[in-house]
């Protein structure tokens, strides 16, 4: 079964009725991948009284086809990349350098800007309940499971609305569990499976940040 999400709100709302059993649990954390994952890792958190934060991944695209990710990188010197692009494509370590560089300095401005001076958040021994508007080609989620790995979370659960069959089945292999509400094959792209899909500000980013950390103050209370 196929299904249209009216907005990223709406996608939200429907992920978190499959989540059920995270509800209102101490050791569970619901991170979204910026920018586009976290208005749906928001409607999540706030169904399930569970804190929000981020994971912050920046896929490395191929300088001739930016949308093509040959890997992706996140906080604390993750690097994932997918071999089969890399080895199709001839990619040189020097390209794949570079391209890192550059999206470097965009993961550590993003950082200074959604999080200002707060600390990452704690995972170790934690459930995390990673979320994204969507997969295409897996390797910013991969980076963010690694991240996770590398941070000795508990358990991981990859949530999303809409990811191809073959993804979700290579990612049920990586982690404890997989979360997907459609899998059209073939996916085309995630926006075509939403009826509104514009790009999420980092403004957005940081008012959701600030709202979810509200909503688990008023939780904890």
């Amino acid at each position: 079964m196929t299904i249209r999400f009216r907005n990223r709100t709406e996608a939200g709302q429907m992920l978190a009725k499959h989540l059920t059993a995270y509800a209102n649990r101490e050791d569970v954390l619901v991170l979204g991948l910026p920018r586009g994952g976290v208005p749906v890792a928001f409607e999540v958190a706030k169904e399930l009284n569970v804190p929000l934060d981020i994971c912050l991944v920046r896929k490395l695209g191929v300088p001739t086809h930016k949308e093509l990710a040959m890997g992706a990188i996140a906080s604390g010197g993750v690097r994932v990349l997918n071999y089969e692009v890399v080895s199709w494509l001839g990619i040189s370590s020097h390209t794949i350098d570079e391209v890192a560089a550059k999206e470097l300095r965009e993961l550590q401005r993003r950082d200074r800007a959604y999080r200002g001076e707060k600390p990452q958040p704690e995972v170790k021994n934690r459930t995390v309940i990673l979320v994204d508007d969507g997969i295409a080609t897996s390797s910013t989620m991969r980076a963010a499971i690694a991240v996770l790995r590398a941070q000795q979370a508990q358990r991981i659960v990859v949530a999303v609305p809409v990811a191809p069959p073959a993804t979700c089945e290579q990612l049920r292999t990586e982690v404890d569990e997989v979360i997907c509400l459609t899998a059209p094959e073939p996916l085309y792209a995630i926006g075509l499976w939403y009826e509104e899909f514009s790009q999420t500000s980092d403004e957005e980013v940081r008012d959701l940040l600030a709202r979810g950390q509200l909503l688990s103050m008023t939780n904890d209370h």
